[in-house]
C-alpha cells in the first residue's frame, strides 16, 4: 500500500492529556468527513475544520511507496542521540483512511509509542497505543473505547452529555476555535465546573505560536 502524507514535523503536543510532550506530527492527506476544499464546505459533514490536509506539499509531505519509507521518513524527525521516549502522534484529516498494521508494525520497529487522533467513524487496528477520538455531529461513532474523547465544544447534535458513558479514560472539551472562540471557552470552562467528569482542553500549540 502507498500513503499520502501532507506533512510530517517535531514540535509538542498542544493538547488533551499528552499536551507539552515532544511528538513528530504526521498528518495523512484526506478525510472521510469533508473534501478539505472551501467550495465543499457547506454540503460537508464536518464544516469547522481548520486543518489543510489536502495534498503532500508541506514539511516533510510526500507520496511514499510503502510502510517502511513512511517509518523512515518519521524516525528522521526525532532528535538523534534523544533519551526521549519516542512518540508520533498520526493525525490528519483521518489517519484510519490510511494507517495500517504494516505501517503500526514498522513505526514500532523503530520504537515509537504511536497515537491517533480520529473522527471515530472507522475501525482502529490493532496495535495502536493511545487512542484519542475526537467525535463529529451528523458522523456515525463506531469506535466507543480508547483513552481519550476529546469534543470540539459546542456542536449541536454533538452534546457532551451523548458520549459520557462510553469507555474512555478521560473526557476533554475544548472550545471550537474561529470568531467565537472566547465565548466557546467560557461556555466550555462552564460546562467542566458543572459536569466535573470534563476536564478543559486547549489549543496551547496556537497560544506558543508552534505547529
Amino acid at each position: 500500500m502507498s500513503y499520502a502524507v501532507k506533512e510530517i514535523f517535531y514540535t509538542l503536543q498542544g493538547e488533551g492529556v499528552q499536551t507539552g510532550r515532544p511528538a513528530v506530527f504526521c498528518r495523512f492527506s484526506g478525510c472521510n468527513l469533508w473534501s478539505g476544499r472551501e467550495e465543499d464546505r457547506s454540503d460537508a459533514i464536518c464544516q469547522f475544520c481548520d486543518t489543510d490536509f489536502v495534498g503532500v506539499d508541506g514539511q516533510g509531505g510526500n507520496k511514499f511507496a510503502n510502510a517502511n519509507a513512511v517509518a523512515d521518513a518519521i524516525a528522521k524527525r526525532w532528535p538523534e542521540q534523544s533519551g526521549g521516549h519516542r512518540f508520533v502522534v498520526c493525525t490528519g484529516g483521518e489517519p484510519l483512511l490510511q494507517l495500517d498494521q504494516a505501517l503500526i508494525d514498522a513505526l514500532h520497529d523503530h520504537q515509537f509509542e504511536i497515537a491517533i487522533e480520529t473522527n471515530g467513524t472507522l475501525r482502529v487496528p490493532k496495535g495502536v497505543d493511545w487512542i484519542c477520538v475526537s467525535p463529529k455531529a451528523r458522523a456515525e461513532l463506531i469506535v466507543h473505547s480508547g483513552d481519550e474523547l476529546k469534543l470540539v465544544y459546542p456542536q449541536e447534535g454533538a452534546e457532551p452529555d451523548r458520549y459520557s458513558s462510553l469507555a474512555f479514560q478521560h473526557f476533554f472539551l475544548q472550545p471550537m476555535d474561529g470568531p467565537a472562540r472566547q465565548s466557546n471557552t467560557q461556555l466550555a470552562l462552564e460546562y467542566c465546573l458543572a459536569h466535573p467528569r470534563w476536564k478543559l482542553s486547549l489549543q496551547t500549540h496556537k497560544q506558543l505560536g508552534i505547529p
